[in-house]
């Protein structure tokens, strides 16, 4: 695996494979590249629409990030739901002091049905730390 790029999504999970880490991992695969992720959300979503929303506590978040950078070399990093200010916060800071090379922010805020998956508080905190 050391000749292979290691990458790594910081994502919601999408329940309908359709966006967020699956679609993530599955593009890396594609490009040849590994793919790690960091999960932020579950959702329960299909090609209809998002059901319900749970985002992962901050400890279990903190947890995966510490665990991707400890074992991998990570090139680059994709950005994608948050979720919450407190989230956005938590990853802006792990990434502040540990970064994973290039980072590309792909703020998903409203899902393609039009339901919202950034909260309207957090708007100001994506702004202000990514």
């Amino acid at each position: 695996m050391s000749n292979i790029a290691q990458v790594l999504t910081i994502a919601g999970s999408d329940s309908g494979g359709g966006a967020g880490i699956q679609a993530d991992l599955k593009t890396f695969q594609m490009q040849g590249v590994f793919g790690t992720s960091v999960i932020t959300a579950v959702t329960a979503q299909n090609t209809l629409g998002v059901f319900d929303i749970h985002p992962i506590p901050l400890k279990t978040i903190q947890t995966q990030l510490e665990a991707v950078k400890n074992d991998f070399h990570i090139a680059s990093a994709k950005i994608g739901m948050l979720g919450t200010a407190d989230i956005i916060e938590c990853v802006a800071d792990f990434l502040s002091h540990r970064p994973f090379g290039t980072l590309v922010l792909d703020p998903v805020m409203i899902a393609k049905g039009g339901a919202p998956l950034l909260q309207q508080q957090a708007v100001s905190a994506l702004s202000k730390y990514l």
